[in-house]
């Protein structure tokens, strides 16, 4: 496959760019930028794998001595000036891994740094969408109607989203379960989770508020300076009973996880290199051994990632992060 663009069509078109105009219409049109989660920042390193990641999964990673990674830590909203230190709207935060498997292939995890998402399909993440932007705009009523009849999205709004002292003291979760199976055929569902091996660590919303609105792009680069950034990667394993095709459903912590790998952040890249600038990261693996659950809001994601990348790329180089 093409090392940047993602394979296959998509499935739904009228879907896709519905929800691509509703971030439009929350958070204006922004040439050349992500439509979520548009002020970011790369860094590239190293993904080692576990000695229990061949056991898990054939994927080519899971068994390579190790593989050159990219990742994207980026706020929340469509917003390319959003203020860092501002939890209202900033979070949750996200974490984009590109696994480059060879010269033409590679596979990404999409992670964010709230466990769960709002919503089960596609057409109620429009519906939530749509809700957002009349808020916005001073219309709530239809917000509450929505999380009134769909207790996942109440609760992911109301779930504390404090700032991060650094990207790299933060938490970050797979949006949706895969299918994860081995050279032996035995197949297992689970979800990516990626911790920082420094631990976690948040502010207070009174010590954010006296940090500057660049400060978690600020401190990746003096952070680096001092030393490489590691975080662990772990798979946490569905339990008979499980639902495995509703991101909407989180599992209890009390599911086994088995380690992945760890990955080891040296540098902090630009960017805007044409290679860069034309990543679409993909929710879905693309790769044998680590396949879709069945979730439905994996294609719907992936979807809207190829079409708001293809727009981002034919804006003839304009925007930024």
């Amino acid at each position: 496959m093409s090392e940047h663009t993602p394979t296959g069509t998509i499935t739904n078109p009228a879907l896709a760019q519905q929800i691509l105009e509703t971030f439009d219409a929350l958070f204006g049109l922004h040439p050349g930028f992500r439509p979520a989660h548009a002020k970011g920042l790369m860094c590239s390193g190293t993904f080692t794998p576990s000695p229990e990641a061949a056991k898990l999964t054939r994927a080519l990673h899971a068994s390579s001595p190790s593989t050159p990674v990219t990742v994207r830590y980026s706020d929340s909203t469509g917003l390319p000036t959003i203020p860092d230190n501002d939890p209202a709207r900033s979070g949750p935060w996200g974490m984009a891994i590109r696994f480059h498997l060879d010269e033409h292939r590679h596979t990404d995890i999409i992670a964010q740094s709230t466990d769960g998402f709002p919503v089960h399909t596609g057409e109620e993440f429009l519906e939530f969408l749509r809700g957002v932007a009349a808020f916005a705009a001073g219309q709530p009523a239809a917000l509450g109607s929505f999380l009134a009849t769909h207790p996942s999205a109440k609760r992911f709004v109301e779930t504390p989203k404090p700032v991060p002292t650094s990207f790299a003291r933060e938490a970050f979760f797979a949006v949706t379960a895969f299918k994860f199976t081995n050279a032996h055929g035995l197949s297992r569902h689970g979800r990516f989770r990626i911790r920082p091996a420094a631990g976690t660590d948040h502010l207070s919303d009174q010590d954010a508020a006296t940090r500057s609105e660049n400060f978690l792009f600020d401190e990746i680069d003096l952070r680096l300076a001092r030393e490489p950034i590691k975080v662990s990667v772990s798979v946490q394993i569905a339990e008979p009973g499980d639902d495995v095709t509703n991101a909407s459903v989180s599992w209890p912590d009390s599911r086994p996880e088995i380690p992945f790998g760890t990955i080891i952040l040296a540098a902090h890249v630009d960017d805007q290199t044409p290679d860069r600038r034309r990543i679409i990261f993909d929710p879905l693996p693309r790769i044998d051994g680590i396949d879709s659950s069945g979730d439905p809001l994996t294609d719907v994601r992936s979807d809207v990632y190829l079409l708001s990348g293809r727009r981002r790329r034919a804006a003839s180089g304009e925007g930024g992060r």
